[in-house]
């Protein structure tokens, strides 16, 4: 969910040529997958294509290739840690050390949206403001 709320947010603030956007899981278990359909239902709603993914696992290259690596809880922060990946917690861009709630054990995808929604909002604007990134006026 976040990876395509976040690609969203950088396509419409015009900065799609200068961010690219990626999401991998730290464990094997849905590694081939679609989306949930939870999920699938919320990005339905907002009107974001999610259709050519399938779950993959984190990898060195990856871990090489990206600047930022965003956790969703302090679960993947670990797993990455021990795979020798540094990481923060997508919600701490909010200044708030929770943890996005995960829909796989509530259940409550709508939940995991409001934190997605609004740690994507917090991250878009700090990685602008870090690298000094202009796009689209308004967003």
């Amino acid at each position: 969910m976040a990876e395509f709320v976040f690609r969203h947010k950088v396509d419409l603030a015009g900065l799609s040529d200068k961010i690219e956007v990626a999401s991998a899981g730290t464990g094997d278990e849905e590694e081939g997958n679609r989306v949930h359909r939870g999920t699938a239902r919320i990005l339905d709603r907002l009107n974001i294509d999610y259709s050519s993914k399938r779950a993959a696992r984190i990898n060195a290259h990856d871990a090489a290739k990206y600047d930022y690596i965003i956790a969703m809880d302090a679960a993947n922060v670990r797993d990455l840690r021990y795979m020798g990946i540094d990481s923060v917690k997508l919600l701490e861009y909010c200044g708030d050390n929770s943890n996005i709630s995960d829909p796989w054990y509530t259940g409550n995808f709508d939940k995991t949206f409001e934190d997605v929604d609004r740690g994507t909002d917090a991250l878009l604007t700090y990685i602008r403001n870090k690298h000094f990134l202009k796009g689209n006026i308004g967003d």
